[in-house]
């Protein structure tokens, strides 16, 4: 018999510590792992964490096996692995139900439970009375699913010479096909983790204990890493079929990533750091791209939470504390601040940072964790060392740890060994000892996620929808194909690709419906697919927005593939180019259909030159393209595929009422066979005209010639049914091209309806009437046969709607013409003329909504913005703080907008637009937690009337009348808080078309915002002050040091802003006072930015953490009558966002936006105090009365000059000084001049006694 080597009696040594600690408590039915004896249950993180140890050594023996019996020990540790796993999709089997309604309801009564009982499996807890929505956990087992189903083992080979070979030892653990859709539906479960509020890791959600689910970083990096690692697996491992393997959507991996980056280095909105962090910043999941922003997060977690045991998990976290009252479930808010710089320690962070240094190739991390690992281990009797839970201050020295934090020896506390710690703890000696490579416990190689990617070359492929635009393009120099050029490719539209994911998955016996339908981003349809040995392409989805207006401006078009192109080059991440298939429809022609409209044909002569918003570009045929695309191959749908799976053993007859049951997708299946499946079988079907083909003639030519129509009007009538429009564009047919024939309503001629306004009803006088003096409703229908002007068949069909309703049947050629009709007729006449007043103001009439809506508000709240629709006060604006139905989110916006239809069709355009500026541009939003809709339309509004030079009702008309584009410019330039000017366009105007209204960006004038609050160069000027050798303050008295100290911090605030904005603004207004005839030419900047900030909520960086440093001097800060007390910071830390949303909240109650940012500029020098050596500077602070004592200062200055009444009118809603508001901060007259004495004024009083007074 061999000896034994020494890696192998370590091994052993380890398989001793492993079975002593892990597996000597795996249930041998189910396989899982309690907690504790005093915790039997099973929690799904716990286990899956425990189990990977037992996974790396049998990884470990089958790398270093000296006898045969090693093999025959990692062969029993891999099957206590599969066995766990399995236990742990036992227990999610039993719970399908709620898989399948939480895919629709995201509710927390709908989820997975966290824990389940060890010997059976089953439920140990209610569904209220545990929290058990944590993505984190159920990703975390399906990121391991994947990483050990692919796992391989390097495996040096003797013979001759000495080779290394990689040995496939990937696990089996799905068995069937059952299975399969079971992963494939849990992928769907955690795929919106970006937009779910849950519990987190540590089942608490808010950290103040009270059961309130919140987005956590840790779960939507753990959901992001688990669809990466499972997307195009084989679950049956190199034995599969195409059948086995999974998919997960591109678009929504890109989405955790986005919303991940927004978050980081906060864990949460009440968790400004959480050490559960490391888990997906480094091992095991790997999910952050950024190598910076992984330091930052690490550095950040190391500074503030680690201790001498560990780190605590978050800061003033009770739990285990000896302040902690374990008699009750909750904290009071102001019980938190009891915990701070007492919160228990976690040796178990200081496992993940062993890891990460190992995976970073850091010897000295390594070295120093397991190190101080090994000093807080706990040593047994027979040598094993066990990691305990956690460490806490002994309740008898909590005084003396206040004082002197991480001072006091700790007390292990808790489970001894935490299982999940010990795991870890394992894990990193068998990595750091060298009996496995970092490469074998991530065979997906997660590990490499920071490495910079190449450059991302976009591949767009132009289709012409026919013969006639792909003579124009060449006529241009532009050579394309048309959909018949390139078959057998097939291109379709994404609406398309939706209802093919909507099949992905589906299970009759299980229940499962597969994915919801949702829309396809530009990741998804940039890959080629194979489906049913055909090659697809798909358009993207902007192409789609038939049912809205956007697509109708195509300039709208244009930006959006700018964006998507931008989007892709930045985003892109897997194998091969992304290909994205640009259709040339009738739409893009002009008017006159003998060009291409200017602005497509610019972008498509861009295209050409290889670059175009800021994105690589090649152009090209598709077919051009097969070699270098991305290909996905959608098996589950090849025809003769084996359904007794998915459909049931011949039970087509339970299908319909199966698939109809509830509204789980918009499909409805009438037939044996789903709608989405006769569709891809007649399309693929369809007959091309084929070259030299033999010519029939007679009844031969007429039968072939019917049949073919009858098959395309079928093929028509199933897209239809799947809700895809211009059908046309897709199909190789020119049957279906020819206009359709008008209606009802007359054609309306050019100069007449040249200008059209939002709405303006016909005068009642005019009105026919009956004879009891009523309006004569079907006399007025009457009237539509006789105007062939668009605005006064809409002003006539709106009264109509109001009276009469949508339903309404007028009559006018025959019964069935009803209201609805006519407007949609319209809206057609509308869209051709580009009349985009009246576009809106039909579409709100039909009552359309953005195709994008409830994906464009959950895109928005994912990125921690609330919403608000409406104008303030409340409670006519409405806010949203959760994801809502596309329905419910409609009705809300109508209730905001009190029912005014065009308002309320512009909320959900401007939610589009911040929608996608957020997901291209998140600086814009920096610092604005709550974006109020309502306001930012009413400045666009004000903006158009001042530049314009026009009423309010005249800058309103003009803003309905912008063209998508132009409004999603508009509100661009507003949110960049660069200067910008409107005027109307000195270009012509097309026939019918909106008056063109030009916006450009104009030179820089004025100060950046961080300049506009006075923050910069603040400290470095208060140094220079106060050591300025003229100034001794060595020498002045203690009670008049600190209030000479207070002076020189305000005057420096004031300083500093007139040094910073000397050059831009004016350096007093001694000029245009002393000559008031000479405008200057920057009269209204400061008043628009102001109200522009104020209805933005734009505050300096660092704003929030300044508001809750002044709050510890003092008992609150009141505002307009709404207070927000010193005690809130008992609650929470400075950098929670849920802190600045708190702050917002308060700001938001004035209504008036440039009074607002007045109120922030006050509070703003207001917090310069907060350096102050002063313990108090009052009770409750009005921040308003220190703006009017400013208000009152600037007067009596302004009056001193002998300024006229006229510009000193006072604002009667606020009493402030409408100069004030326009007035720049810096200046002998600036406005934080007057804060400064303003606020010095203010709290002399709470000064020591004795300082000097005011001079």
């Amino acid at each position: 018999m061999r000896s034994r080597s020494n890696s192998g009696v370590k091994l052993d040594n380890y398989a001793r510590i492993v079975h002593q600690t892990i597996l000597r408590y795996q249930n041998p039915v189910t396989g899982l792992l309690p907690a504790s004896k005093e915790q039997p249950d099973a929690w799904v993180r716990d286990n899956v964490y425990s189990i990977i140890s037992v996974w790396a050594l049998s990884l470990a023996y089958r790398k270093n096996a000296d006898r045969d019996e090693d093999k025959a020990k990692a062969y029993e540790l891999e099957q206590s692995v599969v066995k766990l796993m399995r236990g742990l999709l036992q227990c999610i089997m039993r719970q399908l139900d709620k898989v399948e309604r939480f895919k629709y309801s995201k509710s927390t009564m709908d989820c997975l439970h966290a824990k389940y009982n060890t010997r059976s499996c089953a439920t140990v807890v209610g569904d209220t009375e545990w929290g058990h929505l944590q993505m984190d956990a159920t990703s975390l087992f399906l990121l391991s699913l994947a990483q050990m189903t692919a796992s391989v083992c390097v495996v040096y080979v003797v013979s001759i010479i000495i080779y290394c070979d990689l040995v496939p030892l990937g696990l089996h653990i799905v068995y069937t096909q059952d299975e399969v859709d079971v992963v494939q539906n849990l992928m769907f479960y955690i795929e919106s983790a970006y937009k779910v509020a849950d519990f987190g890791m540590w089942e608490r959600g808010d950290k103040t204990n009270q059961g309130i689910p919140e987005l956590n970083a840790s779960s939507i990096g753990m959901a992001k890493a688990a669809l990466e690692a499972l997307d195009e697996l084989n679950l049956f491992g190199a034995k599969g079929g195409p059948s086995s393997v999974v998919h997960a959507l591109p678009d929504d991996i890109q989405h955790c990533q986005s919303i991940l980056n927004s978050m980081l280095p906060r864990a949460s909105t009440s968790k400004e750091v959480d050490a559960g962090v490391l888990a997906i910043i480094s091992y095991p999941a790997f999910a952050v791209e950024d190598m910076e922003l992984v330091n930052i997060t690490k550095e950040e977690i190391i500074s503030k939470l680690q201790g001498r045991y560990g780190c605590c998990r978050f800061l003033r976290d009770g739990h285990k504390t000896p302040k902690e009252d374990s008699s009750r479930l909750y904290y009071e808010s102001a019980e938190l601040k009891l915990f701070e710089n007492i919160e228990c320690e976690w040796p178990l962070f200081w496992t993940y940072l062993i890891l990460d240094g190992i995976f970073i190739n850091s010897p000295e991390q390594v070295q120093e964790y397991r190190e101080a690992l090994e000093g807080i281990l706990i040593k047994q009797k027979d040598g094993i060392r066990l990691l305990p839970e956690l460490y806490s201050v002994p309740p008898d020295r909590v005084n003396e740890e206040y004082v002197n934090p991480h001072s006091v020896e700790r007390i292990p506390m808790g489970k001894c060994p935490l299982k999940w710690g010990q795991s870890l703890y394992i894990l990193g000696n068998l990595l750091a000892e060298g009996f496995l490579a970092p490469g074998e416990i991530d065979p997906l190689n997660r590990r490499f996620s920071t490495i910079p990617k190449p450059d991302v070359v976009v591949q767009v492929s132009i289709v012409a929808e026919n013969d006639e635009i792909k003579a124009l393009l060449l006529k241009n120099g532009i050579e394309v194909e048309t959909v018949t050029d390139i078959h057998p490719i097939r291109v379709q539209p994404s609406r398309v690709l939706s209802h093919i994911y909507a099949r992905l998955g589906r299970n009759k016996r299980l229940g499962l419906t597969g994915r919801p339908y949702r829309r396809i981003g530009v990741l998804g349809t940039s890959k080629l697919y194979i489906i049913r040995n055909t090659i697809f392409a798909f358009t993207p989805q902007f192409i789609d927005h038939q049912q809205f207006y956007l697509a109708l401006d195509n300039r709208m078009i244009v930006e959006m593939l700018r964006t998507d192109l931008s989007y892709l080059s930045s985003r892109w991440r897997m194998t091969g180019r992304p290909t994205v298939t640009f259709p040339v429809s009738q739409t893009m022609l002009t008017e006159d259909l003998t060009d291409l409209d200017p602005a497509v044909l610019a972008t498509l002569k861009k295209l050409q030159d290889g670059y175009y918003g800021g994105a690589r570009i090649q152009t090209g045929k598709l077919s051009e393209f097969l070699t270098t695309s991305c290909f996905a191959h959608l098996s589950f749908l090849d025809s003769g595929k084996a359904r007794s799976s998915s459909m049931g053993c011949g039970e087509n007859e339970d299908e319909e009422s199966f698939f109809s049951e509830g509204t789980v997708h918009d499909l409805q299946f009438d037939d044996d066979t789903d709608d989405l499946a006769q569709y891809l079988d007649q399309l693929l079907a369809t007959a091309v005209p084929r070259k030299g083909m033999r010519t029939e003639s007679g009844l031969g030519r007429f039968k072939a010639a019917a049949t073919k129509t009858r098959e395309m009007v079928s093929l028509v009538n199933k897209a239809k049914e799947l809700q895809i429009h211009n059908v046309h564009m897709y199909l190789p047919t020119k049957l279906f091209r020819s206009p359709q024939p008008s209606l009802n309503l007359k054609d309306s001629s050019g100069p007449e309806i040249s200008q059209c306004p939002v709405l303006l009803v016909t005068s009642e006088s005019n009105l026919p009437r009956g004879a009891d003096g009523s309006i004569d409703y079907t006399a007025l229908a009457q009237l539509l046969k006789d105007t062939n002007n668009l605005q006064d068949q809409a002003d006539i069909l709106y009264i109509l709607f109001k009276d009469k309703g949508m339903e309404w049947d007028t009559h006018l050629h025959g019964k069935g013409c009803t209201v609805r009709k006519l407007l949609l007729e319209l809206y057609e006449k509308a869209g051709d003329l580009r009349c985009w007043g009246l576009i809106r103001m039909i579409s709100g009439m039909l009552r359309k909504k953005v195709e994008e809506l409830d994906w464009a508000c959950s895109d928005l709240l994912a990125h921690q913005k609330h919403l608000t629709v409406g104008l303030p006060p409340e409670p006519r604006e409405k806010t949203i703080t959760a994801p809502m139905p596309p329905d419910q989110l409609a009705k809300l916006i109508d209730q905001a907008s009190e029912n005014n239809i065009t308002i309320s069709i512009l909320t959900q355009e401007i939610m589009v637009y911040l929608a996608m500026n957020i997901r291209t541009q998140p600086g814009l939003f920096s610092e604005m937690f709550r974006l109020r809709i309502g306001l930012i339309i009413q400045v666009m509004a004000t903006e158009l009337a001042q530049s314009l030079s026009c009423s309010g009702e005249e800058a309103t008309e003009s803003l309905m009348s912008l063209s998508p584009s132009e409004l999603k410019n508009l509100l661009h330039h507003i949110l960049s808080g660069k200067e910008f000017g409107v005027q109307k366009s000195v270009r012509s105007v097309e026939m019918g078309a909106s008056p063109a209204i030009s916006i450009h960006e104009v030179g820089h004038v004025g100060a950046t915002k961080s300049e506009r609050a006075g923050i910069s160069k603040l400290k470095s000027d208060m140094k220079l002050t106060l050591s300025s050798p003229s100034f001794d303050i060595e020498h002045v008295e203690p009670t008049v040091k600190a209030y000479l100290y207070t002076m020189m911090i305000l005057i420096c605030v004031s300083s500093s802003i007139y040094q910073m904005h000397r050059l831009q603004s004016m350096e007093s207004f001694d000029g245009s006072f002393s000559a008031p005839e000479v405008q200057d030419s920057r009269q209204g900047q400061w008043l628009r930015r102001r109200r522009l900030d104020g209805a933005l909520n734009r505050v300096p960086v660092g704003f929030y953490q300044k508001v809750w440093n002044i709050l510890q001097k003092c008992h609150g800060l009141s505002i307009e009558g709404f207070v927000l007390p010193s005690s809130t910071t008992r609650e929470m830390t400075p950098g929670e966002i849920k802190f600045a949303v708190h702050v917002e909240t308060v700001l938001n109650r004035v209504p008036q936006p440039e009074y607002r940012q007045l109120l922030v500029e006050a509070i703003l020098v207001l917090t310069m105090l907060a350096d102050v050596d002063i313990n108090s500077i009052g009770s409750i602070i009005h921040v308003e009365k220190i703006v009017h004592i400013a208000n009152d200062m600037f007067y009596q200055d302004q009056k001193a000059l002998n300024a006229e009444e006229s510009i000193l009118e006072r604002d009667p809603s606020t009493g402030i000084c409408q100069l004030l508001y326009d007035t720049a901060p810096s200046g002998r007259f600036g406005t934080m001049t007057y804060l400064t004495k303003a606020v010095a004024t203010y709290v002399q009083d709470f000064l020591p006694s004795g300082a000097c007074a005011l001079q």
